[in-house]
């Protein structure tokens, strides 16, 4: 089989890992400095990377890919189980190397993210993965991103030295709760994969420590952190379960992100598989409910207080607010920075400029849309010099009719 035809299949098997952003790591240039490393090839923080979208909107900026698809493991939601009916193909690492060198000379990628299936054992596959990085940095001098999926049960002196060549590690913690993992995935084990990232998180901070006066700085380690990736609608878990074990993850281990994949079904699946995906729309709640848990002071208890699953009709924060309606109107001169991230349609750079503003002027409504917040959504919860919002539009029933999109007649294609 010729490289093309090994790409067209690892390639389109890779696809289902989310996890695979490149952001947070070290800058870095192929430039070199004066005194220091000697000119490599590639980038961490240059412009001009060609961009190519997936078919859902997402945006691949990294050669993505497989080792191989041939695996050891009998996962039933994975498309490329031991016992699945599927083309399989293997890169060598001279072969994984050479793509992901000439991607980048043609200046489609910012780097590699690098996955494999799990090939005789588990300290095998590592070893094959961590000599893609290693020889893309000690004989190529590559410095783009590298991105690189660790193996649970791989030694750990494997997994230390791949996180001396990779940007990030990350480890798929697949499903939410333990007993769904037993009984779809039966050879992963949970315990595992939480020591793997405790150790990695161990790791991690241990190498951005800083050093006292004459001792030698620690080698780097995985600068970008480490990530994992929970698969949606596989099991009956409902998006609470799914946010507090994020929580949880978040907290235990500093992950930089959990990522949510939306379960896709599969030829040939087991009965135990529901038959049909769930709505995209559910993947993208959980990712907006993430966000406000890690950046806008939201818990878990909050943004599922109106139950175990996420409203599809509206966003978390939306729906936190009608919830809440006795602590609105805000008015815009008063309101600390912690209930103007609260406020529906407010992102933190719009209440940075806020609270920039407000320290020279009353606030009007001209200014918010100078700001660029989405007025429809945010001028119902505030209260400015010149807008003060109806109590009886703000209490009403009806009030979430404006924010929710209208049903529209498809056209029929002629």
């Amino acid at each position: 089989m010729d490289i093309t035809a090994k790409l067209a299949i690892l390639a389109d098997a890779a696809k289902y890992d989310a996890s695979c952003a490149s952001s947070g790591t070290d800058k870095r240039t192929s430039a070199g400095s004066k005194g220091g490393p000697a000119r490599g090839l590639g980038s961490t923080e240059g412009a001009g990377i060609c961009h190519s979208y997936a078919p859902d909107g997402r945006c691949i900026s990294l050669l993505k890919i497989l080792l191989t698809n041939a695996c050891a493991f009998d996962c039933l939601y994975c498309v490329n189980r031991a016992t699945s009916n599927t083309p399989r193909a293997r890169f060598t690492v001279e072969e994984a190397v050479t793509l992901t060198l000439d991607f980048y000379r043609r200046n489609y990628i910012e780097g590699l993210f690098l996955s494999s299936g799990v090939i005789r054992n588990a300290d095998y596959t590592m070893e094959q993965v961590m000599r893609v990085a290693k020889s893309l940095r000690l004989d190529h001098g590559f410095k783009g991103y590298i991105h690189l999926k660790t193996i649970p049960d791989a030694a750990p002196e494997l997994i230390a030295e791949a996180g001396l060549y990779a940007d990030r590690l990350s480890i798929n913690v697949e499903l939410p709760n333990e007993t769904s993992l037993k009984r779809l995935a039966p050879e992963k084990d949970l315990r595992a994969v939480r020591r793997t990232m405790a150790d990695l998180r161990g790791r991690i901070e241990e190498a951005k420590e800083p050093t006292a006066a004459g001792r030698a700085r620690p080698p780097r380690f995985a600068p970008a952190g480490q990530s994992t990736q929970m698969i949606v609608g596989a099991d009956a878990s409902d998006d609470r379960a799914i946010l507090t074990t994020s929580a949880n993850l978040y907290g235990s281990y500093r992950l930089k992100r959990v990522y949510f994949s939306a379960f896709s079904p599969i030829p040939d699946a087991s009965a135990a598989l529901p038959l049909a995906a769930p709505p995209l729309v559910r993947e993208h709640r959980l990712y907006q409910a993430d966000w406000l848990m890690r950046f806008y002071g939201f818990n878990v208890a909050e943004i599922t207080e109106g139950g175990g699953m996420l409203d599809l009709s509206i966003d978390p924060k939306l729906a936190w607010a009608l919830r809440h309606r006795e602590q609105f109107p805000l008015d815009v001169a008063r309101a600390s920075r912690e209930q103007l991230l609260r406020t529906p349609g407010l992102g933190k750079t719009v209440v940075d400029r806020i609270l920039s503003a407000r320290r020279f002027r009353m606030l009007r409504v001209e200014d918010l849309r100078r700001m660029r917040a989405p007025l429809a959504k945010a001028l119902p919860f505030l209260k400015l010099a010149d807008h003060t919002p109806s109590i009886t539009t703000l209490e009403s029933e009806r009030l979430i009719e404006r924010f929710v999109p209208q049903p529209r007649q498809m056209a029929l294609a002629l």
